[in-house]
Parts: C-alpha cells; structure tokens; sequence
C-alpha cells in the first residue's frame, strides 16, 4: 500500500478540522493518520466502543472516517449509535472497507454515511473527499448559524412589535380613563379577571371554541379598550360627581358603540390604498382589532337582554364582552367612586351572585366563584391608592 500523494495546499483553518479514524488493524491507522496528520488534527480509535467515545469527547471531530469490518461493533453498528445521539447525530461518516459490492455500499448509505472509500486506499481520492466533506460540513455549520440568528433575530423582533402593540393599547386605555375617575390600577385588575375567567372556562363546552388557539390571548389583550369610547362623552357627564339623570344616562349608555365605531373606522383607514399582499398580512392585527371592538360595543350587554347598546340576550353576547362584563363590574363594585365607597369581598360577591342569569351569563359567575381567591389576591396587590371622593368642581 502506497502512501505517496500529490501535495495539497494546508488548510489555514486546520488547527479547528479533527478527523477521527477508526479501525481495529494497527497499520490502517498508521497509514490514514500519516496521510492526514499535515492537514488536519487528527484522532485514532482502534475499536467502534473507543470511536463512540471519542466521537462524544472533545474535539469533536467534524469528520469519520470508519472501518466497516470490525469486531464486537461493526462499522454499521457505530453509525446507527453516532445517529442516534443528538451529540453526534450530525458529524459526516465516511466508511472505509474492503468490502466490496454495491448492496454493501447501499446499505452504508442508508445508514447515513456520506461517502465510501475502498481498501487498499487511495490517498488523492481520500484527500480529496476527506476535503469536499469537510467543507460541506462547514457550510452546513454556516447555514445552521444563520438560521439559528434568524430565527433568534425574527423571535426579538416579534417581541418588539408585541410589546409595540401592548403600549399601544395601554396607551390608548390610559388615555380613556385619564378622563375618568378610574386609574391605571383598572386596567390591570380588569385584564387580569378576564385572563383568569378565560383560563378557568377554556375547557367548558360552551366556551371551548370561542377561546380555543389565539384567541384567548387576543381577548385578554384587547380586555383594556373596553371603555375607549369614554373618549367621546362630553366631560359634563364623564366627570360628574353625582348621580347622573336620565338624559345624561343616555348619552353615556352611547360609549360603547363610540368604541367600537372607532375601532371600525381604524381599520378601514389602514386598509385605504394597501396592496393585497399587505392586506393578507394584516389579518391578524385586524383579528385582535375585531376582538376589541366586541369587547367595547358587548361589555354592557346583560344575559337576560336588559343591557345595552343593542339588547343582545344570552349566547348572541360575544364570549370576550361575557368575560369583560363581569370584569368590569367586579371591579367597578370594588373601587372608590366620586359617588360611592368600595364595597367589601363579600358584598360584591353576593351582587355578582343574585346577576347569575339576569345580568350575567351563569357559566361565568361559576368560573368567578371557583377562582374568587385569586381576584380577591389581585384586587389587594393592584388595588388603587386610598383617596377620598373628589369634591364636585
């Protein structure tokens, strides 16, 4: 067997490529680490037990080439071993045999080896594929770094823009209440139940479907838009520290539908003069629009058809303006007002309890009881500063 190769050109990268050669005859060692050892760090196995260790041990080795022929565990045996750890699962095998015979090579191949060298070696045509895999190699390990960036830049930049999106509902719910007596602490509690309402009923058969996938998170999402349309009541009446007249009643009773006017003519503006293929991307933003809106014009809704704006009776509430209804006026019964003081747990209890199936859907108000410790823990750790009612101006 002749050693004698033409000279190759070293490998700047060198010192980073490690071949592992593995065969149980002394000489075959010899043979392929003198013909590699210029070119590459290269480590030896004398048995496939040996070859799964080193393989597992650092370096590494980028490359194996791997006697067929071996006692106790064959070269196939070792293969299917190296393919079955996540560790090394990935490194290019390249079995060197003096088997011949193309189902022999078949069956190597299938295995998931690379490439087959036949005994007595070749040293050009060994140099020559112990280089061509490791530079597929290398630019498998390349293609896999980028694609673990991308994937790591794309997943930082959704998180951005998800947080983008939440400050700007928050924004848009901060800036409704700022004309109210209500405080950030509201939209917190709110969301809050409406999340925990939503958990505890995603399983019920009535509501499986309507909070299945997304849409939950979009509900509790949207959950602080629910009173946007308060934009659009004069202060006279948003402000007023008393009870407020019929009249005054009426033209409140008109917020919900102020909201969800406006989050209509939002999106039909963001559509204005948008390509299609825009448009389709859009979808989902407009989704959790949608569900805002029927959080703003539904949470007034009662189950037995006395809410407003639109009267709607039982099930033709939306699930999301269910959830938000009792939300609501949880906290609402809980809370200082310019015309009342906070009622206690148990009080707002019982009024939440006698609204099971006249203003409240029965399911929810079940839900509500289950996990009436936990609003009463949110309530306490988000509740607002102690303040006294404002005078009238």
């Amino acid at each position: 067997m002749t050693t004698d190769a033409p000279p190759v050109a070293r490998d700047a990268s060198a010192p980073t490529r490690t071949v592992l050669i593995v065969d149980d005859t002394p000489q075959n060692l010899t043979v392929l680490g003198e013909l590699l050892q210029p070119l590459y760090r290269v480590r030896a196995a004398n048995s496939g037990e040996r070859a799964l260790r080193a393989a597992g041990t650092a370096p590494r080795p980028d490359l194996i080439l791997l006697d067929v022929m071996m006692p106790d565990l064959d070269g196939h045996e070792v293969l299917r071993r190296l393919r079955a750890s996540p560790a090394t699962r990935d490194i290019p095998v390249i079995f060197v045999t003096a088997v011949n015979g193309s189902e022999n090579e078949e069956r190597g191949l299938a295995l998931g080896a690379v490439d087959y060298i036949t005994k007595p070696i070749n040293p050009a045509i060994v140099l020559a594929r112990v280089h061509t895999h490791l530079e597929l190699k290398q630019a498998r390990d390349r293609l896999a770094e980028e694609k673990e960036w991308l994937e790591r830049e794309v997943a930082r930049r959704m998180r951005e823009n998800v947080l983008v999106q939440d400050l700007g509902v928050r924004a848009l719910a901060c800036l409704a209440e700022a004309r109210d007596d209500e405080t950030g602490g509201h939209i917190v509690r709110t969301q809050t139940y409406v999340e925990i309402l939503g958990k505890h009923l995603a399983d019920h058969d009535r509501f499986r479907q309507a909070l299945a996938g997304p849409r939950l998170g979009m509900i509790v999402k949207a959950a602080p838009l629910h009173d946007i349309g308060k934009v659009g009541i004069p202060d006279a009446i948003l402000c007023k520290p008393g009870k407020l007249t019929v009249e005054e009643f009426q033209v409140m009773k008109g917020h919900p539908r102020i909201g969800a006017d406006a989050i209509s003519r939002a999106m039909v503006q963001a559509l204005a003069g948008v390509d299609d293929e825009s448009a389709e991307q859009a979808v989902g933003a407009f989704a959790f629009l949608r569900v805002a809106q029927e959080i703003s014009l539904g949470h007034h809704e009662k189950w037995d058809g006395t809410g407003y704006p639109a009267g709607l009776v039982g099930e033709a509430i939306p699930v999301s303006a269910r959830l938000m209804a009792l939300a609501d006026v949880f906290d609402a019964l809980l809370s200082r007002r310019v015309y009342k003081p906070p009622m206690t747990l148990e009080e707002a209890t019982d009024i939440l309890v006698n609204g099971r199936g006249a203003h409240f859907d029965p399911a929810v108000v079940d839900a509500f009881l289950a996990c009436r410790s936990r609003f009463a823990d949110i309530a306490r750790r988000f509740a607002d500063p102690d303040k006294a009612a404002k005078p009238a101006p």
